[in-house]
């Protein structure tokens, strides 16, 4: 099924690439992706993306395209139905949001509602194109902050938040029942994201604070207290790894340096990931070449957290 997805503006690039682990992605503009996705339920377990709509068509973004695309589609509503237009900036309306609001409606056979709609069709104009669909669900991400981690039974500062554990656990590709592992799994919170999904976790840390706060966190998940240099997993054995790299600042390593500590466990990620699995790896600087001897690197993308740390993310295969 085409899918049309309005996506979060907090990074360019990121929340396209999220979409891909639910289907093939066709087409994009500036907070907008369209996607061949076999199985639409699955657009639910998005963190960078606000909308999720079955695609209807789109045109260009003038106000006559906009009327003429809506007079060849003959829509039809089942049950009453509202219209919503979105801006993305720096893209400019035909017309003002209520006139074009009210032309959809129009347009739209059926009986529109304000107050208390079943149905919503969506118009996004983005780049100079008007995308339109009917909305399918609409991402609760509201229900990641009551994920916090200061919720949690343990926390630990400088843990990832549940929207980016999300979006990196969904960067592997990983599925319900399959396994994924994080060789610096600390309080567990990427883990946590895998679980909700339907993923089988497993984590392991050399810190056995860590370790003891992580089976807090999660109880019924498998934790090792283990070397990433030397992992005790079989060869080929999980489906895919996500993991936050340490930073150097005050972190237990048990390797000579942070370097070797990034090569040898790179080396590791590899070896224990199944043939066409994907890692998802987080530094605080580039480490592209070095992954480069070991993956592929799907997609490289900087994100700044704050005035001294930009995350360095790399997908790799």
């Amino acid at each position: 099924m085409k899918l049309l997805f309005e996506l979060s503006g907090e990074h360019p690039d990121l929340p396209v690439a999220e979409v891909g682990c639910i289907g093939q992605v066709l087409a994009r503009a500036p907070q907008v992706a369209v996607a061949e996705c076999p199985t639409p339920g699955d657009a639910i377990r998005l963190a960078q993306t606000h909308v999720v709509m079955e695609y209807l068509g789109e045109c260009h973004g003038d106000g006559d395209s906009f009327s003429s695309l809506l007079r060849d589609l003959s829509l039809t509503a089942r049950q009453p139905f509202a219209c919503r237009v979105k801006r993305i900036h720096p893209a400019i309306l035909p017309e003002s949001k209520t006139d074009l609001e009210r032309m959809m409606g129009t347009l739209i056979d059926g009986n529109v509602s304000l107050t208390s709609p079943l149905e919503e069709y969506r118009a996004i104009f983005s780049d100079g194109t008007c995308y339109l669909g009917r909305v399918m669900y609409h991402i609760d991400r509201g229900s990641y902050a009551y994920r916090n981690p200061m919720r949690r039974p343990f926390f630990h500062p400088g843990v990832m938040m549940p929207l980016m554990a999300r979006a990196m656990v969904n960067l592997t590709y990983v599925q319900p029942n399959q396994i994924l592992y994080d060789p610096f799994c600390g309080t567990g919170g990427i883990l946590l994201e895998g679980a909700i999904i339907g993923a089988r976790v497993a984590g392991s840390d050399i810190d056995q604070s860590m370790i003891s706060g992580y089976r807090d966190n999660l109880p019924n998940a498998v934790c090792l207290r283990a070397d990433t240099c030397q992992l005790p997993l079989s060869d080929a054995s999980v489906h895919a790894v996500a993991t936050d790299l340490p930073y150097g600042q005050s972190t237990s390593i048990k390797a000579t340096s942070l370097e070797r500590l990034y090569e040898d466990s790179l080396s590791e990620i590899r070896r224990i990931m199944k043939k066409n699995g994907k890692a998802v790896v987080v530094t605080h600087r580039d480490i592209s070449p070095l992954a480069k001897e070991y993956f592929t690197i799907d997609h490289a993308f900087s994100q700044r957290v704050h005035k001294s740390l930009t995350r360095q993310i790399l997908v790799l295969t």
